[in-house]
C-alpha cells in the first residue's frame, strides 16, 4: 500500500445560496411594505421592469375556511398596531410630539387666550417633557395683561389651570414641574394615585437612597406592598417626551385579508394596496431587440425581470396557503374567541402545506392578518401546549393566559385569588399548570399580585 497524494472524483449535492435564492428568502421574510422598497430597487436597476397599471388577477383568492357567521371586529389583537382600512394611505410614523399637541389643544375646550396659552406652554416644554418655569414667569413673559384676563395673579392662576389641563394630554405626565408630578398624573389615569403612593412621590429622594424602612413607616404599608408600589413606579414613563420620540407610534398595516364570502364562508387574500407587484415592458423589449448592441444587456436584464415577477407570484401563493393552513387550524378561535386558542407549532403548517419549518418561520415573520376579530401577527397563532389532566387534550398558552385574566377579573372584593388558588382552579377545568408558571403569565399581562390588588380593592371601597 502506498501513501500519497492522488487524485479522486466523487458526486455530492449541495445547496449553493445564489444571488437570487438569498432575494427570494429575503422577500418572503418581508413584510409586503418591506418588500415593495426591495421591488423598488430592482426596479431603478431593470429597466423593463414596471408598475402594473390594473390589479394582477393571476392570484385568485384561496377558499376553505370552515364557515362561520361574520363577526364584528373586535379589536383584540395583543399585538401593538390598530385596524388600518386598506383603501386609506399606506401606513407611516405619527406626527411629530409638538404637532400631536398642537392637534389636541385644537381639540380641547380651551377659548382664545387660553389657546395662546397653550401654544407657548409646548414651546417651553423640555427633552423630557418638563415645563421647569413657574406660572407666574410664564404669565409675565406672555404679558397677561394684554388678554384681558386681568391682574398678574389671576393671569398666572389661569396658566396654571392650563397647564394642569396639558397634564392630561397624550403621551400622560407632560407639562409636570417636576419627577414627582409627573408620576402622579400617570398614577392618577389609572385610578392608582392612593395615599401611600402620594406619601412615596413626595419621597423619591428615599427611594433613590434605598431607605425603604423609613418609606415603610411614612407610607403606611408592610414590605410586600413597598415592594409592589416601586414596581409600578418604575413602569411608569418618567420621560413621556423622549419616549413618546423615541417609540413614535406607527399604524400596522394588514398584508393578509380575510373577507366574508358567499354562505358565510371566508376568503384569505394578500392585500391588494400593499401587495408588491412588478410586469415585464414588452414594448421596450421588443424596441430594444431589434439593436444588436443591447441584446447582452437585454438577455440579462430580460432574464432578471423575469425571475423576479415568478419570485413575487411563488411569495404571494406562499403566504395564501401558510395564511389559510393557520386560520384552518384556528377556526375556533374565529368563532369563539381567544379562550379556544389551539396549541399550533410550525411543525404542524409545514406538514399540512409541504414546506420546510424555516420557510413557514420566514412567511410568518412581519406579517399582520386582518381578522374578524382583530389585527393579530401570524406568529401570535403559533403557542405552546400545556398538558390537560386525565387526557382532556392539550390547551394553548395563549388561551391559559386569557383564562388567568378572566379569572382576575371576576374575583370579588373579600375573594382575592392568589397564584395557588388560580391553580387549583384551572386545574378543576382541565388544565395542569404550575404555581410559578401562572406567576409569569400573569406578570406578562401586567397583573399586580394578589397583595397589590388586595390593597387596591380595599383603596376602591
Amino acid at each position: 500500500m502506498t501513501i500519497g497524494p492522488k487524485l479522486a472524483l466523487r458526486q455530492a449535492q449541495s445547496l449553493v445560496m445564489t444571488p437570487q435564492l438569498r432575494q427570494a428568502i429575503l422577500l418572503l421574510q418581508l413584510s409586503n411594505l418591506d418588500a415593495w422598497s426591495v421591488v423598488e430597487q430592482e426596479m431603478e436597476r431593470n429597466p423593463l421592469l414596471e408598475r402594473p397599471e390594473t390589479a394582477d388577477a393571476s392570484l385568485p383568492a384561496l377558499e376553505g375556511i370552515p364557515r362561520h357567521p361574520v363577526l364584528p371586529m373586535l379589536g383584540t389583537s395583543r399585538t401593538p398596531g390598530t385596524w388600518h382600512d386598506p383603501q386609506d394611505g399606506l401606513a407611516g410614523p405619527a406626527p411629530p410630539l409638538h404637532e400631536r399637541l398642537a392637534e389636541q389643544v385644537r381639540l380641547s375646550p380651551f377659548d382664545a387666550d387660553e389657546r395662546r396659552i397653550a401654544a407657548h406652554l409646548i414651546t417651553l416644554l423640555d427633552a423630557d417633557g418638563r415645563l421647569v418655569t413657574p406660572s407666574a414667569d410664564i404669565a409675565q413673559a406672555l404679558g397677561i395683561q394684554a388678554f384681558g384676563i386681568g391682574p398678574q395673579g389671576a393671569g398666572a392662576a389661569q396658566v396654571e389651570r392650563v397647564r394642569l389641563a396639558m397634564m392630561q394630554f397624550e403621551p400622560t405626565g407632560l407639562f409636570a414641574h417636576d419627577l414627582g408630578e409627573c408620576l402622579a398624573a400617570q398614577l392618577r389615569e389609572r385610578d392608582r394615585l392612593d395615599p401611600a403612593m402620594a406619601m412615596l412621590l413626595r419621597h423619591l429622594d428615599l427611594l433613590a437612597r434605598r431607605d425603604l424602612r423609613r418609606l415603610r413607616t411614612l407610607c403606611g404599608v408592610d414590605q410586600d406592598d413597598l415592594a409592589a408600589m416601586i414596581a409600578e413606579i418604575r413602569a411608569l414613563s418618567p420621560r413621556p417626551a423622549l419616549d413618546a420620540t423615541t417609540h413614535e407610534a406607527c399604524i400596522i398595516v394588514p398584508d393578509i385579508l380575510m373577507l366574508p364570502a358567499a354562505d358565510d364562508d371566508w376568503i384569505i387574500e394578500l392585500n391588494p394596496d400593499t401587495m408588491p407587484r412588478v410586469v415585464v415592458n414588452s414594448a421596450l423589449t421588443l424596441r430594444t431587440a431589434l439593436r444588436d448592441a443591447d441584446r447582452p444587456f437585454l438577455t440579462e436584464r430580460l432574464a432578471s425581470a423575469n425571475w423576479l415577477v415568478r419570485a413575487l407570484q411563488q411569495r404571494a401563493e406562499t403566504i395564501i396557503r401558510v395564511a389559510t393552513a393557520i386560520m384552518r387550524r384556528q377556526s375556533d378561535f374565529l368563532a369563539h374567541g381567544v379562550s379556544h386558542l389551539r396549541p399550533l407549532v410550525l411543525r404542524d403548517i409545514a406538514e399540512a402545506v409541504g414546506l420546510h419549518e424555516s420557510t413557514v418561520s420566514r412567511v410568518t415573520a412581519n406579517k399582520y392578518i386582518a381578522t374578524p376579530r382583530g389585527l393579530f401577527e401570524l406568529k401570535y397563532f403559533f403557542t405552546t401546549a400545556i398538558p390537560g389532566r386525565t387526557g382532556s387534550g392539550d390547551h394553548s398558552a395563549e388561551a391559559v393566559r386569557h383564562r388567568i385574566k378572566l379569572l382576575i377579573s371576576q374575583e370579588s372584593d373579600q375573594d382575592i385569588l392568589s397564584d395557588d388558588a388560580i391553580v387549583n382552579n384551572l386545574r378543576k377545568e382541565g388544565i395542569d399548570i404550575s404555581r410559578r408558571t401562572v406567576a409569569k403569565y400573569r406578570d406578562a399581562l401586567r397583573i399586580p399580585n394578589s397583595a397589590q390588588r388586595k390593597r387596591e380593592k380595599a383603596f376602591e371601597a
